[in-house]
């Protein structure tokens, strides 16, 4: 395959007010990255139960999916201002009462309670900044994908620091001190990004008797805005559980053998991998259907995942880590093209928010499951589900291939849930 321009990221951030928009999403973004590892390292550190802390960052995980579609609904709606600003201060809020309940030692059932609504609330930036280039860049596919995997190396780099910052701060300042920080650069990057008002997409309000925030949950139907998330969706889950499996593993390993503060260099040896996967996939110019390409990356991270379980020592791990990584950049790039195709463009946020809120799923799912599988059989049992998950993503996937093909839907399209 011939390779595109020498620069093709330098290209995209030259375009018009490009880069005022990304540098602020990239800092709004980190947290993303910080905040359920910070959540288990906060809760294991106060009261060694790996379960505990696996439900308290899944009921994060599971409140942040169910409201990630319906902000970006709005948002599609009304403008990304209306609907950031707001939400970054809830944000802020909650989870100054979620710290102070867990510094307080409270008992568990009070910690899922104030863990939630703060999980919940923090902004995602993904969808919006991913809306943002499709809105600048218009219709050209192969710039677009170029965009895509900009933001995906961006959200690697994210997935690389976040990790290896919140673990210095909960492990060398205090163990609360890590979401602290996270909730610090989420307010400021939200604030600062939705303050680029010159790029902001246009909303477009649906059309009357579709009523902006009302529940895509109607009946026995779901109005999803893209054929493909038949497909995706249920993917992304499990791409998601095994992410949440992963954290706590992770967490748990790092434990196992006394190296409790190089948990973010095992998870950042795993976002260095995708970055580097990103990297290669936006600089060359393909020739393969998206939708092929989208099932070979989820075959790609299946095989990864599966070499993880070779797990003996801290190097091999990392080794192990890094080569499942590389699949997933590519996977997130054709799985949110794939979405930004089909869907109508008055739902276009919206159809590339429902990924992100799969994923959320999956990650509260891996979680939820991982805790109790940690305080039975250790960090290894937790690395095996995440591995039965990757293969289980990968067969749907393939599985799935004619959806993934499907043209846009029209705008008054309704897909049967």
């Amino acid at each position: 395959m011939p390779r595109a321009g020498a620069s093709p990221y330098a290209d995209l951030l030259r375009s018009s007010g490009a880069l005022a928009f990304c540098a602020p999403a990239f800092v709004g973004r980190t947290p993303m990255a910080m905040y359920s590892v910070g959540t288990v390292l906060l809760i294991s550190a106060r009261t060694g139960d790996y379960a505990l802390a696996g439900a308290v960052a899944a009921v994060g995980f599971a409140g942040s999916a169910v409201v990630i579609p319906a902000a970006a609904a709005l948002a599609d709606n009304l403008g990304q201002r209306r609907i950031l600003i707001p939400q970054a201060l809830i944000f802020l809020a909650a989870t100054a009462v979620f710290i102070a309940c867990a510094e307080l030692r409270s008992p568990g059932w009070l910690l899922l309670a104030t863990g939630a609504p703060a999980g919940a609330a923090m902004p995602s930036l993904g969808p919006m900044v991913r809306a943002r280039w499709s809105a600048l860049i218009g219709t050209a596919p192969s710039r677009l994908e170029q965009a895509f995997a900009l933001e995906s190396v961006n959200d690697d780099l994210i997935s690389v620091i976040g990790p290896v910052l919140v673990t210095a701060l909960a492990t060398g300042l205090n163990p609360a001190a890590g979401i602290g920080a996270a909730a610090v650069l989420s307010v400021a990057g939200t604030l600062a990004f939705a303050a680029q008002r010159r790029t902001e997409p246009v909303p477009q309000p649906r059309p009357a008797g579709r009523a902006a925030g009302r529940s895509p949950v109607r009946r026995r139907h779901i109005r999803l805005p893209a054929a493909g998330l038949i497909t995706l969706a249920p993917a992304f889950v499990l791409f998601g559980s095994t992410m949440g499996a992963i954290e706590l593993a992770s967490v748990a390993f790092a434990t196992e053998h006394g190296l409790r503060s190089q948990t973010g260099t095992i998870l950042g040896a795993f976002a260095v991998g995708s970055a580097l996967g990103g990297l290669w996939y936006g600089t060359r110019r393909w020739h393969a259907p998206l939708e092929q390409r989208f099932a070979l990356s989820l075959v790609a991270y299946a095989a990864g995942m599966s070499a993880v379980l070779a797990e003996p020592g801290l190097l091999v791990l990392g080794a192990s880590m890094l080569i499942a990584g590389a699949g997933v950049s590519p996977m997130l790039i054709t799985g949110y093209a794939i979405a930004e195709r089909q869907a109508p463009g008055r739902r276009r946020t919206e159809a590339m928010a429902w990924i992100g809120s799969a994923i959320l799923t999956g990650a509260a799912g891996g979680s939820a499951l991982a805790g109790p599988i940690i305080n039975a059989g250790g960090a290894r049992a937790a690395y095996l589900l995440a591995a039965c998950c990757a293969v289980l993503s990968a067969l749907i996937g393939l599985a799935g291939l004619g959806r993934l093909r499907a043209p846009a839907l029209p705008e008054a399209a309704e897909v049967a849930g």
